[in-house]
């Protein structure tokens, strides 16, 4: 059974930083593209970021390039996204998914549970 566990959101004041993890399991975690999705209050999905399975190449939405970064231990079975320079347009839910290929673009096959990222003063 495939599984994904997001941790890491919490409250952060404007400009500041949080690491969020995704914990996989049920699957080949290297053989997969994973990518972050975030929902923002009242709104629909967004897009963050993707990497394919190897880790060798990331991709962001225009919004978030320079401030986040994605990552992944293929060894722990982890993915990450660093956000940095936080704005409080960045409040959603940010989830993990699981992409269907190796490669990103191909679209996203499971979903976690999400985990809440609030910015605020």
């Amino acid at each position: 059974e495939v599984q994904l566990v997001e941790s890491g959101g919490g409250l952060v004041q404007p400009g500041g930083s949080l690491r969020l993890s995704c914990a996989a399991s049920g699957f080949l975690f290297s053989s997969y593209a994973m990518s972050w999705v975030r929902q923002a209050p009242g709104k629909g999905l967004e897009w963050v970021s993707a990497i394919v399975g190897g880790g060798g190449s990331t991709y962001y939405a225009d919004s978030m390039k320079g401030r986040f970064t994605i990552s992944r231990d293929n060894a722990e079975n982890t993915l990450y996204l660093q956000l940095n320079s936080l704005k409080t347009e960045d409040t959603a839910m940010y989830y993990c998914t699981k992409d269907l290929n190796y490669y990103v673009g191909y679209g996203m096959d499971y979903w976690g549970k999400g985990t809440l990222v609030t910015i605020s003063s």
